[in-house]
């Protein structure tokens, strides 16, 4: 065997010093860096190098043969093959804990910044808050012959292909227990080969399942979808193209979905494909606290941008004099005013606009704003607080979906604008995954 083969298979132990915030384990281990998959802070591990790179190796755990007092025992039966989840091994108090370290360590590192309060993490503090959180989720479809079988669910950590699963520890329900049934339904299908996902929605009133699909399904197609449907107590709609070609299947007509803000009044109409905050619980503890950061009051101004169907944008009306919120895509517009109009808020409205290729000539941002909001995607927000001496805020709260993009973000706040940073922490929207969401907040010195 040549020696570069035998040293990649030769086994090593190691103790591990330290852990990324996807799970990864970084092993104690000469030369170049390890990241040894799985394994936890503390620990004495076994292990082999899989894949050589030039300044780090990844490598695959074995065996732990001294375990931390944070690992437990994963409950979803594909964890380590699924994708969808990276630390279930972990307890949730330390995934916190992981979490958080993993923003402070990029606020210091990108934005050379820290906040003057770090904030307790926000998450569903219920017995199982933890566990079938996820209303909003993309399931891939594949027909695999040499299984026998169409596989429904996540794709694999580590590989192309759709996991094996027949159910899901973090969907909400009705879906975590529908996995397989789902493959059995579509295995059915004459169109099983043309239909390559399935978009999940679960809102408080009902749930609705959107199949993609490539060819138009058949009569005898149609009616296995209903009976599904009808057995489950589900919608059905069907998307062939683009956003505008999903036709509601069953029931026609479909029920409108919503979710509750009960310490608002308020009621939040969506669309199976709108986006919306996956995780109700937390969602309803995160507008908590960002109202509380941004204290709104009845003689403010407020601009919320990237305002989705106005999640923020409407409790705050309730607290300011007027509200507006701005977004890219015109259906989450056309769906925020529908959702002001419905719930009787007079004072928020709402405009379509390219927060990316703002320039500073919008008539929107020469208007005077006391305050921020801001929920940007994972590219953060850089070209638009290139234009914050323009809206000159008062307070802006920065809710952010990505820990490297607001680092940047807060950087540029602070040394180029001279804003204080009074506060952030983390928000854990994504339990038993690496997503970081946090939140922060900034005030004019």
């Amino acid at each position: 065997m040549p020696g570069s083969m035998a040293r990649q298979r030769a086994t090593e132990t190691a103790r591990i010093v330290a852990v990324t915030h996807d799970g990864r384990g970084i092993a104690e281990a000469p030369g170049k860096k390890v990241f040894v998959a799985g394994a936890l802070q503390g620990e004495e591990v076994r292990f082999m190098r899989r894949k050589r790179h030039r300044s780090y190796d990844d490598a695959e755990l074995l065996e732990v043969l001294s375990a931390s007092p944070s690992r437990v025992q994963p409950r979803c039966e594909v964890y380590g093959v699924c994708g969808g989840c990276s630390l279930q091994h972990v307890t949730a108090a330390e995934q916190r804990h992981i979490k958080e370290q993993s923003l402070r360590d990029n606020l210091s590192r990108i934005g050379r910044t820290e906040p003057q309060q770090w904030l307790p993490p926000l998450f569903d503090s219920s017995a199982d808050g933890s566990w079938r959180y996820r209303r909003r989720a993309r399931l891939a479809v594949k027909d695999v012959a040499a299984k026998g079988r169409v596989l429904v669910g996540f794709r694999e950590r580590h590989a192309p292909y759709v996991t094996n699963m027949l159910r899901c520890e973090v969907l909400a329900e009705p879906v975590d227990h529908l996995i397989g049934a789902l493959s059995d339904l579509i295995g059915r299908l004459g169109i099983r080969s043309r239909l390559p996902q399935v978009e999940v929605a679960v809102a408080d009133n009902c749930t609705e399942l959107v199949f993609r699909v490539l060819d138009p399904p058949g009569m005898a197609d149609r009616q296995a979808m209903i009976a599904f449907a009808k057995q489950h107590g589900l919608q059905i709609a069907l998307q062939s193209g683009g956003l505008d070609s999903v036709e509601p299947l069953y029931p026609i007509p479909p029920e409108t979905l919503y979710y509750d803000l009960p310490g608002y009044g308020l009621r939040m109409e969506f669309a199976a494909t709108d986006f919306v905050q996956v995780n109700a619980a937390v969602n309803r503890l995160m507008i908590g606290r960002a109202l509380e950061l941004l204290r709104p009051e009845p003689g403010d101004s407020v601009l919320d941008l990237y305002c989705g169907i106005g999640n923020f944008s409407l409790p705050v009306a309730g607290r300011a004099a007027r509200v507006l919120g701005i977004e890219g895509d015109h259906r989450l517009v056309s769906r925020a005013r529908q959702n002001a109009k419905r719930n009787r808020i007079a004072n928020c409205e709402f405009a379509v606009a390219d927060l990316a290729a703002a320039d500073g000539s919008e008539a929107w941002m020469a208007r005077t704003w006391g305050k921020l909001l801001l929920d940007p995607a994972r590219a953060g927000a850089i070209e638009l607080l290139m234009h914050v001496e323009r809206m000159s805020p008062e307070r802006i709260v920065y809710v952010s979906c990505h820990p490297g993009t607001l680092a940047r973000d807060s950087g540029e706040l602070v040394h180029r604008f001279g804003y204080k940073f009074e506060a952030a922490g983390i928000i854990d929207m994504f339990p038993h995954t690496a997503h970081v969401e946090s939140i922060a907040v900034f005030s004019k010195k």
